[in-house]
């Protein structure tokens, strides 16, 4: 039996029990008659304004720090989990000296931004903007403002990305803009860059054009190192799809990009070019990861530690591109990025708070359930509460005001038992595809891009034995699963019908 995919963006409310509860505080659920996105008001423009308020809350967050904890004791800025990386190293860093990022060496011990060419650009430009005049706390206090008024554009650009990424479900970027952990942690570092780069690539590969998003991916890594990544499930699917053209696009496009950005820093100043590379190499065991816990419990520093990660990692990419090979059915692209980013998070030997960031709207795409989500997010914005309080003890002196070592280590096990938990419930979509949310319509893979609807050319599962012929492909060529759908009624808004 064959039906035609219904098209019409499926409002969350009615296949979300969560979303459902909680539509009620403004009016209930979308009732049959309800035209979601009609008029000005459609649902890229809501969750865009959603994001943007979001956002500025998270700066109102920081209040107590832009008036003066940043400034006035160490621990103050902790006790009111307002720290940012921002306005201590605009002075930190040579920026306040007018000092030319990777070229002008630093004094201290860092010698050089410790940081990726393409985010050091956006330190740069961002010091630019700020007026010289004036004491150095003022000037460190416009150069927060100004930065955050630029990651507030990345935070708009990743929400528009999101929404539109899988067209039938734009309402799951809501997850990405009323995300706690999202809002608190925005101004803490310039990780959203990377992760707007990332999510417009998503988005250009969702539109079937790779070497765009090729192009995307490689301005990411050249803010960030974790977007290199995507390449990786972006082989695996193609690989799977017998669409290896398609890949190499991608690839192509990511190395000229990257190139673009580095070559030119890269030949005319190494050594600063080479910091952030060695700085993350030789960078000891730090603050959130499972190795300072076995640090501070054994009191091994783990000098070893960059081996151990590596190879770990390594071992769980192979997981994961096994999972990609067997499993029944292709895995959608979203639901691999986020296990790839996760397990290098999760392994990695620091885990800073802003690195939620990263899986925000990766997780909205592999796993659009507010339930799940919101059951990471908690444990996200618990860690976030941890590691200040933690340090808030560390620098109150004899006072000890805030988490010992042992509430410390409770909130890191929390952030790494939040995260394992997503993966399980995105390993297991990608296992039984019948209760993928994203799936529940037929669909294939929204996010996709060229290999949706595409057959499988090569896999490691073995061939089953069919007791009938395969049901021809609807118009489209995606194919329907009937059945009884585990996590919603049936209905005209994408759920499956029973049998």
């Amino acid at each position: 039996m064959t039906s035609v995919r219904d098209d019409r963006p499926v409002p969350p409310t009615r296949q979300d029990e969560v979303a459902a509860a909680a539509s009620e505080v403004i009016g209930g659920p979308a009732g049959r008659r309800a035209r979601p996105g009609a008029g000005w008001w459609s649902p890229v423009r809501i969750v865009s304004l959603v994001a943007l308020g979001m956002f500025a809350l998270g700066m109102v967050q920081k209040l107590p720090c832009y008036n003066g904890a940043w400034f006035h004791g160490a621990s103050s800025q902790y006790t009111h989990a307002c720290y940012s990386d921002i306005p201590h190293l605009y002075n930190a860093r040579g920026f306040a000296a007018d000092l030319v990022p990777y070229f002008d060496r630093l004094p201290g011990d860092m010698e050089y931004l410790e940081y990726p060419v393409l985010t050091g650009v956006f330190m740069e430009v961002a010091s630019w903007l700020t007026p010289h005049g004036g004491t150095i706390q003022h000037r460190e206090q416009i150069y927060w403002l100004v930065n955050a008024g630029m990651l507030m554009a990345c935070a708009a650009v990743i929400a528009v990305a999101v929404a539109r990424t899988h067209r039938r479900r734009p309402w799951d970027a809501l997850l990405v803009a009323l995300a706690p952990a999202f809002a608190l942690t925005a101004t803490i570092n310039w990780d959203l860059l990377a992760v707007a780069l990332t999510a417009v690539a998503l988005l250009m590969w969702s539109r079937g054009r790779p070497l765009a998003a090729g192009v995307l991916i490689g301005l990411a890594t050249a803010a960030k190192l974790y977007p290199v990544l995507l390449l990786g499930p972006i082989f695996l699917l193609c690989l799977r799809a017998g669409r290896l053209r398609a890949f190499g696009g991608a690839l192509a496009g990511a190395a000229a990009a990257w190139l673009v950005v580095n070559a030119p820093v890269m030949a005319l100043a190494p050594e600063g070019w080479r910091k952030f590379y060695t700085f993350s190499q030789e960078r000891p065991v730090d603050f959130g990861s499972i190795w300072l816990i076995i640090s501070q419990r054994t009191g091994d520093p783990l000098e070893g530690a960059n081996t151990w990660a590596t190879a770990l990692t390594l071992l769980a990419f192979a997981a994961v591109a096994v999972l990609a090979l067997r499993a029944p059915r292709r895995p959608r692209l979203a639901q691999l990025v986020f296990l790839v980013v996760a397990a290098f998070i999760l392994l990695n030997k620091v885990y800073s708070p802003q690195y939620v960031l990263w899986l925000v709207p990766l997780a909205a795409l592999a796993r659009p359930r507010w339930r799940d989500f919101l059951i990471w997010q908690t444990c996200e914005v618990a860690y976030f509460l941890g590691i200040w309080m933690y340090l808030a003890y560390t620098s109150s002196g004899d006072a000890h005001k805030g988490l010992p070592t042992e509430g410390y280590q409770a909130a890191v096990l929390v952030h790494l038992l939040g995260t394992l938990y997503l993966c399980a419930v995105v390993v297991r979509d990608v296992l039984r595809p019948e209760r993928d949310p994203v799936r529940r319509d037929g669909s294939d893979d929204p996010s996709g891009g060229v290999l949706d609807g595409v057959p499988d050319a090569f896999t490691l599962r073995r061939p089953a034995r069919r007791a009938h012929a395969e049901e021809p492909l609807p118009a489209g060529g995606q194919r329907l699963r009937w059945g009884v759908d585990p996590e919603g009624p049936a209905g005209p808004d994408g759920a499956l019908p029973a049998r």
